[in-house]
């Protein structure tokens, strides 16, 4: 379905303001590691961000990190079946379940439950709840999200649990998002 992932870098630019994301992804050991550097705006609030997510090689999250250019961080690791640990390694229970990643602001987070769950159009529709982070605040809550295989390989709905957004996702050969409607284009 999609390629093994190899070393290559993408930039999304948002649709409505100024901005841009600049993307690695590649193998790391037994799995993949994205690192990103982004700049743009989210509620009339100028940000820069740099985050890095560390997957295994089924992209199932196994942590992740992030930090603004005026200081704020937030780190956080999982065992992969949906328990979460802070940067000190205090389990945060208000988020289990939670197996994938949603940081607002980038259209990477889609390819992580696209890769990881493999759905094709006769799996109907899989229901996640996410552990969102919001650049405004920094934190994170679970956030109920769908998705659905259109296209195999080439296609993916994504629709928000209380269906106040939804989009339709192209994707490449490897999973990642090149145009997401009414927020990013893949430059």
């Amino acid at each position: 379905m999609f390629r093994h992932p190899s070393l290559k870098t993408v930039r999304w630019r948002p649709l409505e303001g100024e901005g841009l994301e600049h993307l690695t992804i590649g193998p790391l050991e037994a799995g993949i590691r994205a690192s990103s550097v982004l700049i743009g705006e989210r509620g009339g609030r100028p940000y820069g961000v740099r985050y890095t997510i560390d997957c295994d090689a089924a992209w199932t999250v196994m942590s992740f990190s992030i930090e603004t250019t005026d200081g704020r961080q937030l780190a956080m690791t999982s065992d992969g079946k949906g328990h979460w640990r802070d940067g000190t390694g205090t389990p945060l229970p208000a988020f289990d379940g939670c197996i994938d990643i949603d940081l607002a602001g980038t259209p990477f987070t889609n390819t992580l439950p696209i890769r990881r769950l493999g759905l094709k159009p006769e799996d109907g529709t899989a229901k996640l709840t996410m552990l969102f982070v919001p650049f405004d605040t920094f934190e994170p809550f679970p956030d109920g999200q769908n998705y659905t295989c259109l296209e195999d390989g080439r296609l993916y709905r994504y629709e928000a649990e209380d269906r106040s957004f939804t989009a339709e996702l192209p994707v490449d050969e490897d999973g990642l998002v090149m145009d997401y409607p009414t927020l990013f284009i893949r430059l």
